[in-house]
């Protein structure tokens, strides 16, 4: 039974809520690592939603989960309250974060997309790096786990387009100044598509080293129906069992975009017939 075991709202804005939920799944947090995800299903019928483990707690056998209410299933799941249950739920899933020892890195993450960047956030510290962490959002209502990716980096920036919190700007300003003054720093990024392709044309500017999680659009997600292919160096890989992580020097972001736009019609349409 994977049951809720506690649910809070992160942030509320702009017609919008990241919700976090700590989920029981004992056998799923025994074994999962930084950068895998789960594949949650609200009820019989929905279909299976990828969500980043951001956390786990081995001891009381559970999982983290941090969405952004956006879709039909999205909202769905933030519905439901503490005790009550998921349909299923699988993992952990994907490859996990390659995390070399006593290095270096800066961490860029958007949004919702900080709850992803957390837990690699974390890894590399364990692991005797120093971390650099750049967070941005629209606005300050929609930043998430500030104090915790501030507790894990050693170097700290927050940008928003409004300038409501931290630096008024982009992710790319920041990033852009710290390759300036040291290009070997590699870069690790998650969070909207437009700010991935961004921070991959900086690093690639800068002749930096950069990785990229991607949330490209799943149906099955165990690699048997194709619907998160991407185009890597020119050959197709599978987010869901090659990735999620992958070179963002070679990633096709033309196509990517492309393919995440699928279901852009079919989901309005749900949406507005949830709303009768």
């Amino acid at each position: 039974m994977f049951r809720i075991i506690a649910k809070d709202v992160l942030s509320q804005g702009a017609g919008t809520r990241i919700i976090r939920i700590r989920v029981s799944a004992p056998a799923v947090a025994l074994k999962a690592q930084a950068g895998e995800f789960v594949l949650v299903m609200v009820t019989g019928k929905g279909e299976r939603i990828p969500l980043t483990i951001a956390d786990r707690d081995v001891q009381e056998g559970s999982i983290t989960l941090v969405f952004q209410e956006a879709g039909f299933s999205t909202r769905l799941l933030g519905q439901l309250a503490e005790g009550e249950t998921l349909y299923a739920l699988t993992g952990p899933l994907g490859q996990a974060t390659h995390v070399p020892a006593n290095g270096k890195i800066v961490l860029v993450g958007g949004g919702v997309g900080i709850a992803e960047l957390y837990p690699v956030a974390r890894a590399f510290r364990e692991k005797n790096n120093r971390v650099m962490a750049v967070l941005g959002a629209r606005t300050k209502d929609l930043l998430v786990l500030v104090d915790d990716m501030r507790r894990v980096a050693h170097d700290f920036h927050i940008v928003t387009d409004d300038g409501s919190c931290g630096r008024q700007g982009v992710v790319t300003d920041v990033l852009r100044e710290i390759l300036l003054s040291d290009p070997s720093f590699p870069v690790y990024t998650v969070g909207p598509l437009p700010m991935m392709k961004a921070v991959a044309q900086v690093a690639r500017q800068a002749g930096a080293p950069a990785v990229v999680s991607l949330n490209s659009l799943m149906v099955d997600g165990t690699g048997m129906c194709g619907g998160c292919r991407v185009t890597v160096g020119g050959q197709i890989r599978f987010v869901c069992v090659d990735g999620p992580e992958f070179d963002a020097h070679q990633i096709d972001w033309e196509e990517l975009a492309k393919r995440n736009k699928v279901y852009k019609e079919k989901e309005a349409h749900i949406c507005r017939l949830d709303s009768l």
